[in-house]
C-alpha cells in the first residue's frame, strides 16, 4: 500500500515538474520574442525609417516642404510632420524636444545656445517692405522708392504719420503693420535699422499670411514680409493686392535701373544673391547634435542634392563653401 501510494505520488511530482519547465521554456521563449521586436524596431529606426517632425518660421516653411516631399520620393519609409507658427516657435519646440527639427529665420541668440541648440544653415532669403496695391500713390512711390531713414521714422520712430511726409501729395494717413508674434521677419526688418522686434511701430498682425493680407486690404497700409509670400510661384511675378516698396539704396530720390530687381522672383533672388539686397540665413534647430540617423541623412540630404530646389521654389542657395562649412558641424 504504502510502496503503490509512493509510486503513485513520484508521479504526480514528475508530471507537475514537467509542465513548470514548459511554461519555463513558452515564457523564456516570448521574452526572446519581445527582445526581438525591440531590438528590430531600434534597428529600423537606425536604418532612416519612422517619421520626423519640423516645426517653426513661416520664412522657411515652404521650403521645408519641398525639400520633405522630394525626400519621401526616395525615402519612402520616412513620414513627415511639418507645420508653420513663427520663428519663435520653432526654437520652442526645438529646445522642448517637441519636434525633431525647428524653422529658424532668424540668428539664435546666446541664451538660445547656452540651453543646448544646435544649429545648421540651410538656404537664405530676405524680408521686404510692402505697400497695397489699392495705395492711389502707387506708380508715384514705386518710381520714387523710399530711403532708409524714411523707413526707419515710419517703423522705428513712428514721426510719420501721413504719406506726404513720404514726398508724396497726399492726405492719405500712413496705417504701419508688424508682426505681433515671435517671428524671424520682424528681427530681421529691425535688425535693418539697427534695432530689435520690440522697436517696430505698428499695428500687431499673426504670421506671414496675415501681416500681408492686413496690408493688401489697406490703401494706406505699410508693413513688410518674407520674400516667399510676395510672389507667385507659377509667374513668378508679385501677388495680386501687395507690392514691395523698393528701397532707394542711394539715396538719390529715385529707383534706378541696379536698383529696380522686384519685377519678378527670380530677379529679386539674383540681386540677393548679387549682393544688391540685404539677405540672412535661414536655420534647422535641433536640442543638441542630431542623434536619431533619419534626422542626419535627412539634413545632409538638404545640403546636397536638396539645394537644388532652393533656387526652384524662390530661395537664395548657400554657397558651396558655407555647404562645407555647415556639413562640418555634422561630423
Amino acid at each position: 500500500m504504502v510502496e503503490v501510494y509512493h509510486c503513485e505520488d513520484s508521479n504526480g511530482l514528475l508530471k507537475e515538474k514537467n509542465a513548470v519547465k514548459k511554461n519555463l521554456l513558452l515564457a523564456t521563449l516570448f521574452s526572446l520574442l519581445l527582445l526581438s521586436c525591440n531590438f528590430s524596431s531600434r534597428r529600423q529606426d537606425d536604418n532612416t525609417s519612422g517619421t520626423i517632425s519640423i516645426s517653426g518660421a513661416f520664412a522657411l516653411y515652404p521650403m521645408a516642404v519641398r525639400w520633405t516631399e522630394e525626400y519621401k520620393k526616395i525615402h519612402p519609409e520616412i513620414r513627415f510632420d511639418v507645420s508653420a507658427g513663427g520663428a519663435g516657435k520653432g526654437i520652442t519646440d526645438a529646445l522642448s524636444t517637441m519636434v525633431d527639427i525647428g524653422l529658424v529665420s532668424r540668428e539664435l541668440h546666446p541664451e538660445e545656445i547656452n540651453r543646448g541648440a544646435w544649429y545648421i544653415a540651410v538656404s537664405r532669403d530676405a524680408v521686404l517692405p510692402t505697400l497695397s496695391a489699392l495705395n492711389p500713390h502707387l506708380d508715384e512711390i514705386l518710381n520714387t522708392g523710399m530711403k532708409k531713414d524714411v523707413l526707419e521714422k515710419i517703423f522705428i520712430r513712428g514721426t510719420i504719420q501721413s504719406w506726404s511726409q513720404c514726398g508724396v501729395k497726399s492726405n492719405l494717413p500712413v496705417h504701419v503693420y508688424t508682426r505681433s508674434d515671435a517671428s524671424g521677419a520682424a528681427e530681421s526688418w529691425a535688425n535693418y535699422f539697427g534695432k530689435k522686434h520690440e522697436d517696430l511701430q505698428g499695428i500687431g498682425v499673426f504670421g506671414d499670411p496675415g501681416l500681408e493680407q492686413a496690408v493688401m486690404k489697406d490703401p494706406s497700409g505699410i508693413g513688410y514680409n518674407n520674400l516667399i509670400y510676395l510672389y507667385d510661384s507659377k509667374t513668378k511675378k508679385q501677388m495680386n493686392g501687395i507690392r514691395v516698396l523698393p528701397i532707394d539704396f542711394n539715396n538719390n530720390g529715385l529707383i534706378d535701373v541696379e536698383e529696380n530687381f522686384y519685377n519678378t522672383i527670380d530677379e529679386l533672388v539674383a540681386a540677393i544673391a548679387a549682393e544688391k539686397y540685404p539677405s540672412r540665413n535661414l536655420f534647422f534647430v535641433t536640442k543638441g547634435k542630431p542623434q536619431k540617423k533619419s534626422v542626419t541623412e535627412f539634413i545632409t540630404w538638404v545640403l546636397g542634392d536638396g539645394q537644388q530646389y532652393v533656387r526652384e521654389v524662390g530661395y537664395v542657395g548657400l554657397s558651396g563653401e558655407k555647404i562645407q562649412e555647415e556639413l562640418g558641424k555634422l561630423e
